[in-house]
Order: C-alpha cells, then structure tokens, then sequence
C-alpha cells in the first residue's frame, strides 16, 4: 500500500464484527429476510471457504469439481435498487451475522467517498489501488493453509456507480476510465489470492456499472420498495403496541402504497424515518397516537420518488 494513502484517508471508519449494536440493526430490517439469509450464505462461501468443503465432505464427498466452481466465483456482490430500499444498511450489519455463521472476527471497510480524488492525473487510481491493497494485506494475514480462515475483511463500495461507472459513456474521462480500471484489477487480485475477502457493492444505477464489473458479481441482488405484506410487517410491528384498530393499520398500509396515480409507493425509510417519526412527534407531548390522525399523515406525506437512470 501507498504509505502516502493511510487508512484512515481510505475509508470512512472500520466496523469490527461481532459486535451487538450492528446484529440489533440487522434484525430491525424487516421484509429483507430472504436478502439476509442469502447475502449471508454467499459472504459466508467468499470468505470461508473451508465452510463448504466440510458441508461436501458431510454429504456430497467427491464433488470437488462442483466446488472448485462455486469457489472460484469473483468475491464480488452487487446490491441494486431503489433508494431507501435498504442495501446499504444491510451491507453495513451483515457481516455481523456472517461472523456469527463462520465463527470469525470480521472487519467492514467502508470505501470513503473522498477516494474519487481531486481529479489529479493518477489520483482516483493511487486511491482505488491502495484501497484494494490495504484489504489484500489485512486479509493475507487472516489466511490460513488448512482453508479455514481465522478472520475475513469485507470492502464496502457505497454509491458504487461514482467509482465504477460504466466506461462506455462517451462523457467519461480518462482519469475515471483509469479508476475503473484499478477497480476491476483489485477484484481480479482478490479472486487469485483467494484470500477471506470480499467486496461489497451498493447501486441505484445498475444499468450505469461497468459490463466487467457486472460480469465479476458472483452475485447482483435486486432491492424493491416494500409491497403491502411487507409494509403491513413494518407499520403493525411498531404501531399494534399502541392501540390502533385494524382496520386502522389497513388504511396505513393503502396510504403508503399506491394511490391516485402515483405509481409507486413508500420506501421502507421513507416508513422508519419520516412517517413513524412524524405520527409520535404529531401527538408528542399532550396526545397519545389516534389512528385517524396517523391516516391523514400518511396520506398528505409524499415519498420519496424513484431514481431515475439517465442513458449513458
């Protein structure tokens, strides 16, 4: 790594796993059971691989072909959707479930926005290339001869699209088209070294990554707005404990879905942070919450609209 590129200009902090604090915030994102469970599995394959070779050996012995196939997969996930869908949330605390699930300290580097650079010639690459380098040493350390790893390190890649954008686009510059470059030099490093890394995109615009960088995901997890079961699941959760009529938390689900013509509904933030803040702030300090009231803010409160994707 650079020694003019410390750490602590890479990324925004480091997150150590297990720790209690991101496993409560995990288990508050409802209706991302599947996304959980699966984004834990294939963490868990990308950093510990010795999992899935004890898990052949207890019932499929011999199939050491198809595993060298599952392993041998880019450490790469992409997370792609709407905003206030939950990913970079979700990217933020799963690894304390992974550490959980392999039995490992886990740490999180979450790539600091500021490593797009000043625009400088060489900047962005230096950046990018020192990132990848400070998470391929602290990840050799954790290596271990039997394929068990003593320890993983996850990059994460929030806003992905400003870092690996698409080198398609005729507006591109030449010191972007150089950052993707070192971007998909470091997975490729990664993949080889099959060191306990792996990396962590997240995306409104996934149609803007670039095509090499989609075809390295081992995996691409699409993230929706919450439909009517899953908004039903956030609103009775919080607001059953307050009294309020069923046929009061009906209405609440049809207000924060879609209505009038507008095609599309709440996201799951727009729910947590703005609406249920704003129905206990409306009674707090003299009201308790009134079903009735509640309903009238969900239907004044507009959400927030979807990213729209320009054409590269």
């Amino acid at each position: 790594m650079n020694a003019m590129t410390p750490p602590a200009e890479l990324f925004d902090r480091i997150i150590s796993y297990p720790d209690p604090e991101p496993q409560a915030r995990l288990a508050q994102l409802v209706g991302l059971d599947d996304h959980k469970t699966r984004l834990s599995k294939i963490l868990g394959l990308l950093v510990n691989p010795g999992g899935l070779a004890n898990w052949a050996r207890k019932h499929h012995a011999g199939a050491d072909a198809l595993l060298d196939t599952v392993l041998r997969r880019p450490p790469l996930v992409v997370l792609a959707g709407d905003v206030g869908s939950g990913k970079t949330e979700l990217a933020e605390t799963i690894g304390d479930a992974v550490a959980r699930q392999e039995d490992i300290d886990i740490n999180l580097f979450p790539l600091s926005l500021s490593s797009r650079g000043q625009g400088r010639v060489g900047e962005m690459t230096q950046l990018i290339s020192s990132a990848f380098d400070h998470t391929m040493s602290e990840a050799h350390k954790l290596k271990s001869p039997s394929g068990r790893s003593r320890g993983a390190v996850i990059l994460l890649v929030d806003e992905a699209d400003a870092l690996a954008q698409s080198r398609e686009a005729a507006q591109m510059h030449h010191e972007d088209r150089a950052g993707v470059n070192a971007f998909i030099r470091g997975i490729d490093r990664l993949a080889s070294a099959r060191v306990p890394a792996a990396v962590i995109m997240c995306t409104n615009r996934l149609n803007a990554l670039d095509p090499a960088v989609k075809r390295r995901a081992a995996e691409i997890m699409a993230f929706a707005r919450p439909d009517a079961e899953q908004r039903r699941f956030v609103l009775d959760l919080r607001l059953q404990p307050l009294g309020l009529a069923q046929t009061d938390l009906n209405a609440l689900v049809e207000a924060t879905g879609q209505r009038h013509g507008r095609e599309y509904g709440f996201t799951f933030s727009d729910i947590t942070q703005r609406l249920l803040p704003a129905i206990v702030l409306d009674a707090y300090p003299d009201q308790p919450v009134r079903g009735a009231r509640a309903i009238e803010i969900a239907r004044a409160m507009q959400p927030t609209p979807p990213f729209q994707e320009a054409s590269l």
